[in-house]
């Protein structure tokens, strides 16, 4: 759990700049209402520049939840934490060991955050029609929650697949080398275990989404809203 707590603000601060960024960039100021397509756009983009921290992050949370006495009695390394578990890949493989599965996430991260801004502004317009005149600066918590909770559910529903082979690649004994490495692990996981195999935990995923993306959404548009009241 150290993991993911660690790294969840830097993570998410990264994701949300880069997000707002790709949309200034494509409209030219703040004051325009992107549209859904550069939402799009803006999300995929984020979600490249995100991969930067995601996956070291999630590198370290992967393989220390596959951490078990079994490994352990086997001969493998009990790491302590985070921090024992970075130096020693770091000690072992250099940086690629600490960017091992870089490019998975880059692959995870494009479909899933254009899925995810796009599941999330769709959603929150549609609200904002139905319950405030189309203002979506009116809109309270629950509605944005909910708004939040669908993308959380396109997210997942987006980029799941491309999940489970990037948590193979990053569980592997070695950091993989040359650029089919993806293609390499999809073809082992339907050999293995078929179609079926990509989609193995989807329903937990998803069903954790619901609240964590519909408390993340509420939380930034929330602070967001108070810091521009505040100049």
């Amino acid at each position: 759990m150290a993991s993911p707590l660690a790294g969840c603000a830097a993570v998410n601060s990264l994701l949300f700049w880069a997000y707002s960024y790709g949309k200034f960039a494509q409209t030219g100021s703040l004051d325009v209402t992107p549209t859904l397509g550069q939402i799009a756009v803006a999300g995929a983009g984020a979600g490249i520049v995100n991969s930067i921290l995601a996956s070291p992050v999630e590198l370290i949370k992967v393989r220390l939840q596959v951490q078990n006495s079994t490994s352990i009695a086997a001969g493998a390394t009990l790491f302590r934490g985070p921090a024992h578990l970075a130096t020693h890949l770091a000690q072992q493989f250099g940086v690629r060991g600490i960017m091992w599965g870089f490019w998975a996430t880059v692959a995870r991260e494009v479909p899933a955050y254009a899925a995810f801004y796009t599941g999330f502004e769709f959603t929150k317009r549609r609200l904002a029609h139905a319950l405030s005149d189309g203002d979506s600066s009116k809109l309270g918590a629950v509605p944005l929650m909910c708004s939040g909770s669908v993308g959380g559910i396109c997210y997942w529903t987006a980029c799941y697949p491309l999940d489970v082979i990037k948590s193979r690649v990053q569980n592997a004994a070695a950091p993989p080398r040359g650029v089919g490495y993806i293609a390499r692990a999809a073809k082992d996981i339907m050999k293995e275990q078929g179609v079926k195999g990509f989609f193995r935990g989807y329903t937990p995923s998803v069903v954790r989404s619901i609240p964590a993306a519909g408390v993340t959404f509420a939380t930034y548009e929330l602070v967001m809203r108070a810091l521009n009241d505040a100049k």
